[in-house]
């Protein structure tokens, strides 16, 4: 096999999974996810300079979306301690999510808010900022 120059060079020494996925970093784009030892790290099948590596000492948490009572989990991220979130979705998360727990520690790994949760904590910021301008009664 002859090595193209453009090809970027493995985070892992060892590979514990390969999945087609899709990188919602900007326009969403479909590639291959590889998850090993090392690290989580998705390679864009046109653009091979179109690459994402995240070291497993670099993770901070990594953020579930679960939906319908955990009957389906459409996209997962990855909080990393520098630089950012990272989101994805696979055909089968639930495998992906298990072997990232080989990684990361079980309390690392969260739920994340609902749409209503969401809405119920804007909420609550709202009232508390005109809670917080009420003038307090002279005694």
């Amino acid at each position: 096999m002859k090595v193209d120059e453009k090809m970027v060079e493995s985070l892992n020494s060892k590979v514990d999974l390969t999945m087609d996925a899709t990188s919602y970093l900007g326009m969403p784009t479909y590639g291959k996810l590889l998850l090993g030892d090392k690290g989580f790290e998705y390679y864009n099948e046109r653009k091979v300079e179109d690459y994402i590596q995240i070291p497993w000492d670099q993770v901070d948490k990594v953020i579930v979306s679960v939906v319908f009572g955990g009957r389906w989990i459409p996209r997962y991220a990855f909080k990393t301690k520098q630089t950012g979130t990272y989101v994805f979705a696979s055909k089968k998360p639930t495998t992906v999510l298990r072997a990232v727990r080989k990684y990361i520690k079980p309390e690392n790994i969260v739920k994340s808010l609902s749409f209503v949760d969401v809405i119920k904590q804007i909420g609550a910021n709202i009232l508390g900022l005109f809670r917080g301008r009420k003038p307090k009664k002279n005694k």
